[in-house]
């Protein structure tokens, strides 16, 4: 199975990067990436799949939607931001059978996921997203919760934006959720898309190559195997197993947004610590978070 698609592997159907169940093996959540500009619009029609709307950078974007029932659409404003690296931006969660259209300047990325019960509609403000440092000293990193358990009522998934700075690593210690043992562990597929950019602050030559890594590996007989470097529009797909660090290359920072779901009865996020790595997490408390973080706009 291929987990790993580079820029461009998952174009289709005008979208820039398109996850869905078309890709084998691949069944609880999705993701779209798309370039809008003037005279450009995507239409996505109802369907069983619930929606979170974020703009990547840009203007910004106007978001129409008719749920199911209703005779109107509905208009909601979605401010842009410089890039993902300049802080949280609005967004809208919307539920299953609705139909929708997306017109605007800039790039918008939609996290998906199928799903059976109707949620209301949320609208977000960027300046109401809650934002969290995790980790400590190289382990530092800095989370947008735009649709987590305890931020957003969705039916199935759960969403983040997570800045990874220069230098630092995340995902550690290496942990998995492939198991659903309640209270303990839950079963959920991992959407991982990319981008990276020249760490803040720093100067660059014009052709600089900002990079970071991505590892996965098998916690069972299910076979899994990354070891990728990754750029702007790379996706890493974890169906199950280890997975961690996420690391961004000296001189780079990285940026990667999350989409988890899958068949657990309940919508949790609980994960087994890979037990070489374990300790690591104790030693948060005798270091400090990384003074870089968070970086606002």
């Amino acid at each position: 199975m291929q987990w790993f698609f580079r820029a461009g592997e998952l174009a289709q159907d005008d979208w820039d990067v398109l996850v869905d169940a078309s890709i084998p093996g691949w069944q609880h959540t999705g993701a779209r990436v798309g370039t809008l500009h003037e005279g450009k619009k995507f239409h996505i029609p109802a369907d069983g799949i619930e929606r979170l709307i974020t703009p990547l950078e840009g203007e910004g974007l106007t978001v129409d939607y008719r749920l199911e029932g209703e005779d109107h659409f509905a208009t909601a404003k979605l401010r842009g931001r410089v890039s993902v690296f300049h802080g949280p931006a609005d967004n809208i969660y919307l539920p299953v059978a609705t139909e929708i259209y997306i017109s605007g300047s800039g790039r918008v990325v939609i996290s998906e996921a199928p799903a059976k019960n109707k949620k209301p509609v949320r609208f977000q403000a960027a300046e109401d997203c809650p934002v969290v440092v995790r980790g400590a000293g190289h382990e530092t990193r800095q989370v947008y919760d735009i649709g987590g358990a305890e931020a957003l009522d969705a039916d199935r998934f759960i969403v983040v934006e997570v800045i990874v700075p220069s230098g630092n690593w995340s995902g550690m210690p290496p942990h998995k959720h492939d198991t659903f043992i309640p209270g303990v562990e839950s079963n959920l597929e991992e959407i991982y898309y990319f981008e990276t950019a020249v760490t803040r602050g720093m100067k660059a030559p014009l052709h600089s190559d900002p990079t970071g890594f991505l590892r996965a590996y098998a916690s069972d007989e299910r076979p899994i195997d990354i070891t990728e470097e990754v750029r702007s529009g790379d996706v890493g797909l974890i169906p199950y197993g280890w997975h961690g660090p996420v690391m961004a290359t000296p001189g780079a920072d990285l940026y990667f947004l999350n989409v988890m779901a899958g068949p657990d009865p309940e919508r949790t996020w609980n994960i087994t610590d890979d037990p070489n790595y374990a300790w690591i997490r104790e030693t948060w408390h005798h270091r400090d978070p990384d003074p870089r973080l968070p970086y606002t706009k």
